[in-house]
Order: C-alpha cells, then sequence, then structure tokens
C-alpha cells in the first residue's frame, strides 16, 4: 500500500496540536516555581511540596499555569495531567502489544473484517486503511462515557461507594476484608504510589508521542519493532 511522503505530512500535521497541548499539561509537575509577585492582591498557594515535585527539577511551571493559582486550581491541573498519564499507558502498552501480534478475536464489522486486519496505530485511526467511521465514532462515544459518568471524580463520593482522598482517587474495587485494598497503606506508601503513578504517567505521554513520531519516519525500534 502506498505511502508518501504528502502522506506524511499530512499525518504530522494531524496530531501536531495534540503533541503541544499535552506536552503543556504534562510540563506542570517538575521544576522551580517562580515567586509571586509583590503587587498580588492575594499570595499564591505554595506547590512545591505537592506529590510529583521531586528531584531535582522540583516544580515546572513554565507556561505560568499556577501563577496567582489556588488550591482548587492546581488539584484541577493535578488530576487533568493524572488523567492523561493513565490514557497515556494504556495507549503506549497498545502499540506495544498489537504490534507485537495480538489482537481480539473475531471480526469488526458485518463484512468481516477482523482486528489483525487492521494496521497499528494512528494508522488504524486515521488514512485509507484504517478502521470504518462508525468504529471511530464508538470510540469517542464510549469515551465520552467514561468521562461524564464512569471516571467522573465526585461519582464515588455521589454514590457512596467511598470517600475520595484526592482528586483522580478512583479505586478499582478490590477490597481486603470490608476495605479497600488501598486503606491498608500507611499514608506515606500512599504518597509514595501516587508519585509512581505521575512519573510512570509521565514516562507514558513522552512514550506515547514519541511512537507517533517515529510511526511517520518508519523504521524499527527496540521492544515496539517495525513501525
Amino acid at each position: 500500500k502506498s505511502f508518501t511522503f504528502h502522506h506524511i505530512q499530512l499525518n504530522i500535521s494531524m496530531f501536531k496540536s495534540t503533541i503541544i497541548a499535552t506536552l503543556c499539561v504534562g510540563a506542570l509537575g517538575f521544576a522551580p516555581q517562580q515567586s509571586p509577585s509583590s503587587s498580588s492582591a492575594l499570595k499564591a498557594a505554595d506547590f512545591s511540596k505537592e506529590v510529583g515535585v521531586q528531584a531535582p527539577l522540583g516544580l515546572f511551571d513554565p507556561l505560568n499555569m499556577l501563577e496567582d493559582a489556588d488550591q482548587e486550581r492546581f488539584e484541577r491541573l493535578r488530576y487533568v495531567e493524572l488523567k492523561h498519564g493513565r490514557i497515556a499507558q494504556l495507549a503506549f502498552l497498545g502499540n506495544v502489544v498489537t504490534r507485537a501480534g495480538f489482537h481480539l478475536p473475531g471480526t469488526i464489522d458485518y463484512e468481516g473484517h477482523t482486528f489483525d486486519s487492521y494496521p497499528n496505530g494512528l494508522a488504524a485511526l486515521f488514512g485509507p486503511d484504517s478502521i470504518p467511521s462508525g468504529g471511530l465514532w464508538q470510540i469517542f462515544a464510549f469515551i465520552g462515557i467514561l468521562e461524564l459518568g464512569i471516571m467522573n471524580p465526585d461519582m464515588a463520593s455521589n454514590m457512596g461507594v467511598f470517600e475520595p482522598e484526592f482528586r483522580g482517587d478512583l479505586r478499582n474495587g478490590i477490597k481486603h476484608g470490608d476495605k479497600f485494598a488501598w486503606d491498608n497503606f500507611t499514608p506515606e506508601q500512599k504518597l509514595k504510589k501516587r508519585a509512581i503513578e505521575l512519573n510512570n504517567g509521565r514516562a507514558a505521554q513522552m512514550g506515547i508521542l514519541g511512537l507517533m513520531v517515529h510511526e511517520q519516519l518508519g523504521g524499527s525500534i527496540p521492544l515496539v519493532g517495525e513501525m
């Protein structure tokens, strides 16, 4: 199947804005914070001790998104970063698994096309060999349902299942006795695990963006294989 330089340019332009937006959000958590202006009417909160602010960079806010921000705005941005990191981890692993030759069994439509008959990565969503448009809209609709209902940070509290300890606390339902597994950790262990998840998400965001770029460049990379 033909693959031209013009095709590369079109695909790169499609996700260029996504790369920029993701990097801006992912930039929230690392290097030195600017001192608030003395002319500010309200003193901005100190976020230098928050989860995810780690050596060697500390708090990183190159776009000044936290300038004069309060705790509520920080927690909103942190939740967005956490969510993007979780999505990126799933996306990266999805690329690794499908490029290794593992696909869902059965057919994807009534015409009998199998899951493994479609390309991997972005080519499965955009381009001449992509999945049917109906399937793409189903994916978007499913994501919308998760975003507005199931993965809503206030869902668990509103349903009385448990009281979230932080935005993004969407426990998996596993219990030890009458308590959630998360409740068996000490406060120090909880902070450590939250920091690990944030860092894994940051790495995955860079990883999936790297895969998107390499897919357009072609070639082969370790672990993932042929792009």
